[in-house]
């Protein structure tokens, strides 16, 4: 198995937090401020008491980024639905939800995502313990720590949920471990230092008059945490 260091520090904006009605222009800026990928939230309405966009709007979106990673958070009720026409936009990977698969049909999901021709990214609630997600973790290419309720942005980040991170990079060494939610230069080190590397962050990139020097800033703390 590589070492540990093997794995890369990435910086995904979250586009939920931008002007919307600009939405095109808001990715290029990321892009342009050193964005590793683009992290689109997908809310249905119905998993998420939230409503954002679907496919259609990828579809749009993604021949404008030819060359940019989108990681789709699908925080929708029936992930299974949604594959097939989220693959057709182009986008590389489909991060569903644990809560909303069901234990049982979780591998079901994943293997559609993988059939499709989309990395498979499995994410859960705070309220979901992290033993939840073991048995998936073999199959995935990146596991999502919500430290935040899914569903809205701009909420306030929570620190008890670094063990989750812990245990899964205690287990898994070179697994992608992504955190979502309330991510910022004040508690980036806190996501670093458990075994977070790739870096979901919303208000604090997008509202920046900086966001070039907040994606740096966070970036390097992850590097020195895996260094």
């Amino acid at each position: 198995m590589p070492p540990q260091q093997h794995l890369v520090a990435k910086i995904g904006p979250s586009i939920l937090n931008s002007d919307l009605s600009r939405l095109a222009d808001e990715c290029d800026r990321m892009v342009k401020s050193g964005a590793d990928y683009l992290h689109l939230d997908v809310m249905d309405g119905n998993f998420v008491p939230n409503l954002t966009f679907g496919h259609p709007v990828v579809a749009t979106l993604k021949p404008k980024f030819k060359e940019v990673f989108f990681d789709m958070h699908m925080m929708v009720a029936e992930p299974l639905k949604w594959v097939e026409s989220m693959a057709e936009t182009g986008a590389e990977q489909y991060t569903f939800h644990l809560e909303a698969a069901g234990g049982h049909t979780a591998s079901d999901v994943i293997r559609k995502i993988k059939e499709a021709g989309m990395k498979a990214g499995i994410a859960i609630k705070p309220n979901t313990p992290v033993e939840a997600l073991l048995p998936y973790l073999n199959e995935v290419d990146m596991v999502l720590i919500m430290t935040v309720e899914p569903g809205f942005g701009g909420q306030k980040f929570m620190p008890d949920m670094m063990p989750k991170i812990k245990k899964v990079r205690e287990m898994f060494a070179n697994l992608d471990i992504g955190v979502d939610g309330g991510v910022s230069e004040a508690n980036i080190g806190e996501c670093a230092e458990a075994g977070a590397n790739m870096i979901v962050s919303g208000s604090a990139i997008v509202k920046s008059q900086d966001p070039a020097s907040v994606i740096a800033s966070l970036k390097k703390s992850v590097e020195n945490a895996l260094a």
